[in-house]
């Protein structure tokens, strides 16, 4: 149902004051997506995930306790993942994968490629 005259030029004026009122906030919430928020969340998860099983293998042989809490970890990091990733869906996935092979990703890194591909070159 679409909004009437008057409903539309309240919620104008509500959304003027906001801008007016806290710029900094509104241009924040305005900058943030849902694809962005998930995308975060799924590296956070698979650094989680990492932690988890370096902690399952540097004491899973010594004490089992934290052995089991690092596999909790890795459980809970996998959830969170695959919850992360259900939200960010196949449009944002696609989204996400082309600005990577767009050079975003190339920019990030920076040179280091480069610069391992000549550190590593063998003299022949």
């Amino acid at each position: 149902m679409p909004l009437s005259e008057d409903e539309q030029r309240i919620l104008q004026e509500i959304e003027q004051q906001f801008y007016e009122h806290d710029p900094a906030l509104a241009g924040e919430i305005g900058s943030t997506t849902l694809y962005k928020h998930a995308g975060r969340n799924l590296k956070w998860s698979a650094f989680g995930f990492v932690a988890g099983l370096a902690l399952l293998i540097a004491t899973f042989a010594t004490s089992l306790l934290i052995g089991f809490i690092g596999f909790l970890v890795m459980l809970a990091c996998a959830f969170l993942f695959e919850r992360n990733l259900r939200k960010l869906g196949r449009a944002g996935w696609q989204q996400m994968t082309e600005s990577m092979r767009a050079g975003h990703l190339r920019e990030y890194f920076g040179d280091a490629g480069n610069r391992l591909r000549r550190r590593f070159k063998r003299d022949e």
